[in-house]
């Protein structure tokens, strides 16, 4: 079959800045081969939208695709896949519940219907492991590029909402943009770590609680992503762990994509229950349409 595929922008702090998102908005009778041969025709992580699985309470199911494997969630996939939905007249409610291989995942639609629309979705509370491993820690700073003196004195973590990433804390946002890492040893190196990418990031703005970072995937089919929400709420979690966040309501900024020429950025706040302890993240950002594709 060929899908119409929707290209959204997620996460776009300017223009031409985002994370693309090619979206298929009624992907029912697509096959794996199908929905991978869309993400290879585009190179980014596609997002496909099927009907709730019957019997269920769910409104959507959601599946994603990079150009080399399937993956269980993408968070900037979500957002688009969402506010694209609300933008065609398909959104009926502003309340959803979204079926994912991950596992369940809630979205609020905000001003829905209306050019101002905004999307956030949940992520459950993180989880967060540090490596304490010499060695380890000894090739990550090759695979980067970088001596230990260019690190923050933070420890390096493995952090998790749906996926591992590993939270590399640099002195300044200027290593950052300098980093030049040997892409062909990132995926063994994330495979010894238990990771599915390289999270390194800096304090840009810590009294305002945003912060840069870069993400080079395991094994995505592309060397650098622009914008990974299920990396910067891994991030936020990082950040509560090490104290350079408070769990309260004040939003949380993660710049990214810069070194791309696509500024991005998304925001996180952590949800709390009725006692005040930390349950999870919402996450968003600005979406906006590229062009479409039949």
């Amino acid at each position: 079959m060929t899908p119409e595929v929707h290209l959204v922008n997620v996460f776009c702090a300017a223009p031409r800045g985002g994370n693309p998102a090619p979206t298929v908005v009624l992907a029912d009778g697509m096959s794996d081969a199908d929905m991978q041969q869309v993400a290879r025709a585009y190179g980014h992580e596609c997002g496909f939208v099927f009907a709730a699985p019957v019997g269920s309470d769910f409104d959507f199911a959601l599946r994603f695709w990079v150009p080399n494997h399937e993956m269980q969630m993408c968070g900037h996939a979500t957002v688009g896949a969402i506010w694209l939905l609300d933008r065609l007249g398909l959104l009926h409610k502003q309340q959803l519940a979204l079926w994912t291989l991950s596992g369940r995942v809630d979205a609020r639609v905000i001003d829905a219907g209306t050019p101002q629309v905004q999307v956030e979705i949940s992520q459950p509370k993180g989880q967060v492991d540090t490596l304490g491993d010499a060695d380890v820690e000894a090739d990550i700073l090759s695979v980067l590029g970088i001596t230990a003196n260019e690190l923050a004195p933070l420890p390096i973590q493995n952090a998790c909402t749906s996926r591992v990433k590993t939270l590399i804390a640099l002195k300044n946002v200027a290593v950052l943009d300098s980093l030049n890492p040997d892409y062909r040893r990132i995926e063994q190196l994330c495979e010894r770590i238990g990771s599915t990418g390289l999270y390194p990031y800096a304090a840009s703005d810590l009294e305002g609680r945003q912060f840069d970072a870069r993400q080079f995937p395991k094994s995505s089919g592309y060397p650098e992503d622009a914008a990974t929400g299920i990396a910067a709420a891994a991030l936020a979690f990082g950040l509560l762990e090490n104290q350079l966040v408070s769990a309260d309501e004040r939003p949380v900024h993660i710049r990214q994509g810069r070194a791309m020429g696509r500024p991005s950025q998304i925001s996180l706040r952590f949800r709390r229950d009725a006692a005040g302890q930390v349950q999870g993240c919402w996450l968003g950002g600005p979406v906006e349409f590229a062009q479409a594709h039949s």
